[in-house]
């Protein structure tokens, strides 16, 4: 079996018989012939209810927890599938026809993981994500490098649970991807989402991850970026009790986080700095002397490493407005927002490009 669904789901029935009949209008054949999806159920107040198997073929399994266990029913559904790939979903989001088998069957052993183009269901695109971190309502993992890294840390519950993930992966040398040949639709259900609560774990699970693999010349700075960008969204969010909530929690634990940094090399990765490197450091540097506008998202995420970039190119970055002259270059490294701005600046400079991720340190 070559693919197999994961979705955790609690007191969303709805959302998730909707989700499973979107599955069901998936073409087998494009899935590389038998596939599954396996539901955990993470302890919903009322049992749910699903097929043994969907319309098209695609057996479906059922796993019931008693309690929540936020991303650690991942783990689960993992260890009850029996594909080569897992794609996750969340009960809210969808994978859209194609030919998925095809792509997945091609890709180099050493992709461990890759993140699908996830829309939105205005036609926007989900945040989140860099380079080589996936989104984790649509992506797709090798079951067996899974396995080999010991899955999603359960305690993170879930927010950034991704980034743990994903610097294991590049820690134990495999590479992380993004592509358009996977689709997703995330329809975003608002159901439980307390913008409180979510900020607390925002920042203290980012934390978690930073003083785990930071490099120590990193780390400071790293931390610090990281406490200052969440301060502006919780403001932003009218979440200040959550954030503050989070930097608590996070002085009281950070200290029991294993330290297992990564080094410079596959930590430049894992922030994005590298695939900035490849994709627009010729570009700046033909513009050497030149004048840059940065588009986009206003907090797009590592703004910060952007402008180091532009700027060791010899390039001025103009922060009123700039003219026609002026090279435009998109202010986020998470790739649902930069293909956004690409499809609002047209003309803009992308830091880092889909598919352009075969890295080696010689690039760097």
């Amino acid at each position: 079996m070559l693919i197999s669904f994961v979705i955790p789901t609690r007191n969303r029935s709805a959302e998730l018989g909707f989700t499973l009949g979107q599955l069901e209008k998936l073409d087998i054949e494009d899935l590389g012939d038998q596939s599954e999806v396996v539901i955990v159920d993470n302890g919903s107040n009322t049992s749910i209810d699903v097929p043994a198997e969907l319309s098209n073929g695609i057996r479906v399994i059922r796993v019931g927890l008693n309690e929540n266990i936020g991303a650690g029913a991942r783990n689960i559904g993992v260890a009850h599938a029996g594909g080569q790939w897992i794609i996750m979903l969340d009960d809210d989001s969808n994978l859209l026809p194609g030919p998925v088998g095809a792509y997945i069957s091609g890709l180099e052993p050493s992709i461990g993981a890759v993140g699908g183009e996830i829309f939105l269901p205005g036609g926007r695109h989900e945040a989140g994500g860099l380079p080589e971190v996936i989104v984790g309502c649509g992506c797709a993992i090798r079951r067996d490098v899974f396995l080999e890294i010991g899955g999603y840390d359960a305690r993170f519950g879930y927010y950034a649970e991704e980034y743990d993930l994903c610097a294991k992966l590049i820690s134990n040398g495999y590479r992380i991807k993004h592509t358009d040949a996977l689709g997703f639709i995330h329809r975003k259900c608002a159901t439980g989402r307390d913008m409180d609560e979510i900020l607390f774990r925002l920042v203290r699970n980012n934390g978690w991850v930073i003083q785990r693999y930071a490099p120590d010349e990193q780390l400071d700075n790293a931390l610090t970026e990281m406490k200052r960008r969440y301060k502006l969204i919780a403001d932003n969010e009218q979440a200040i009790e959550g954030y503050q909530r989070g930097i608590d929690e996070l002085n009281r634990t950070i200290d029991y986080q294993d330290r297992v940094a990564l080094g410079i090399f596959e930590w430049e990765r894992f922030v994005g700095l590298s695939a900035m490197r490849i994709s627009i450091e010729p570009m700046l540097q033909e513009h050497a002397s030149g004048r840059a506008v940065i588009v986009g998202p206003a907090r797009g995420k590592g703004l910060g490493q952007i402008r180091g970039v532009i700027e060791s190119c010899g390039v001025t970055i103009i922060d009123d407005g700039g003219d026609a002259n002026d090279l435009q270059v998109i202010g986020t490294l998470s790739p649902g927002p930069m293909l956004d701005a690409r499809n609002a600046y047209p003309d803009a400079i992308c830091p880092w490009m889909i598919e352009e991720l075969a890295l080696t340190e010689s690039q760097v």
